[in-house]
């Protein structure tokens, strides 16, 4: 049985992660295993947050601090910090309102959202009530007439971004979504894609290679044609290399995410925050790289930034935190990420966003 979700935030909850355990008492266990699971042992997906533990911070005394902000800007969006919520699919399964609540929540505390092209609501219904800049994921289909006409709805809608999701052509192994025996529960699905042709089913011998959906999966070409028809910009969301960071920029992308996707794809890669400084490197400034996996805390941004991130994408951090309290729960995470951030920078010796360098790290013995 579950829990109603929560109408006002309880006393104890005081961090982040104070709502993960709220939130698995108010989902179902396929919904659970969908929100919290990653892909095989889990390794990436634990690995994603415990290698913040592993960049210690170091503070400053007595700087001036007059002024301070967090503020910064990012594609013409002007950002109250430099918080971005991830996109994340079906939201109405952690929630009745699902992306409703999470925008209202977003434009709150002035943070833009990134909506799933799988999200459980129309995208003209959500930006219908954003207060906050609104960017759109985008999984390039097969379907390049239906693609492009989903460009186009975003478009029309106000969307101001597009954040094409490139590292996961195939779902990874969900071991734990098996074992909940996962399905999406009836009433909800990817509404936006409804209408889209679909694949031809695979030979019953084939596993994964031959199949019509790796057979289709796009490549670089892709990013090619979607240049072509929008003048949004566009950024790669989980590039992990250095190489294909160089690549993107020569496709044209206007920014990257590094990310590895919550660690729902191939378990055994790397932490995100430790693909960051390669890639970093890689663009050497030409455009901006945000980082997308394991953000549970201010100080965690503020890490991120240190190691040349732009922004920092949050996920779960506010998933679970509406599947216990909708938006209501979502706000405060994003309030707390904030003040949390604002806290570290103020103790770092850092008045403002441009200030964050690898000098607020301090050195392991």
């Amino acid at each position: 049985m579950t829990l109603p979700p929560l109408t006002q935030i309880p006393p104890h909850v005081s961090s982040v992660a104070d709502y993960e355990a709220l939130a698995r008492g108010r989902m179902s266990e396929g919904a659970w295993a969908y929100f919290a699971g990653g892909a095989g042992d889990e390794w990436t997906l634990r690995e994603n947050a415990a290698a913040f533990d592993r960049l210690p911070l170091r503070t400053r005394a007595l700087r001036d601090m007059r002024g301070a902000s967090t503020r910064t800007s990012l594609f013409g969006c002007d950002l109250a910090a430099p918080i971005l919520l991830a996109p994340v699919a079906f939201q109405r399964m952690a929630h009745p309102d699902g992306e409703l609540a999470t925008v209202l929540a977003a434009g709150a505390i002035d943070l833009p959202m990134v909506v799933s092209t799988q999200a459980s609501l129309p995208i003209e219904a959500i930006a219908a009530e954003a207060a906050a800049p609104l960017w759109f994921q985008l999984y390039i289909q097969s379907d390049r007439e239906f693609t492009a006409a989903l460009v186009e709805r975003a478009e029309r809608a106000g969307y101001r971004a597009l954040v094409v999701t490139v590292d996961a052509p195939v779902n990874g192994m969900r071991w734990r979504e098996q074992r909940a025996g996962f399905a999406l529960p009836p009433g909800i699905e990817a509404v936006n894609l409804k209408g889209m042709r679909a694949l031809p089913p695979a030979r019953p011998d084939a596993l994964l290679f031959g199949t019509p959906l790796l057979e289709s999966a796009p490549g670089w070409d892709a990013i090619d044609w979607l240049r072509g028809i929008t003048t949004l910009p566009i950024l790669l969301k989980g590039i992990a290399d250095p190489e294909d960071a160089r690549r993107a920029l020569a496709h044209g992308a206007d920014g990257i995410i590094v990310s590895n996707h919550g660690g729902r794809t191939l378990d055994g890669m790397p932490a995100a925050i430790d693909l960051l400084p390669p890639v970093v490197e890689a663009v050497a400034g030409a455009v901006p790289v945000l980082v997308d996996g394991g953000i549970r805390r201010g100080t965690d941004v503020l890490r991120a930034l240190a190691l040349g991130a732009s922004a920092a994408l949050v996920g779960r951090a506010y998933l679970f935190a509406l599947a216990a309290a909708g938006a209501v729960g979502v706000a405060h995470v994003l309030r707390l990420l904030r003040a949390e951030l604002e806290l570290a920078m103020a103790l770092t010796g850092c008045p403002d966003i441009a200030a964050i360098d690898r000098g607020v790290l301090a050195a392991r013995a």
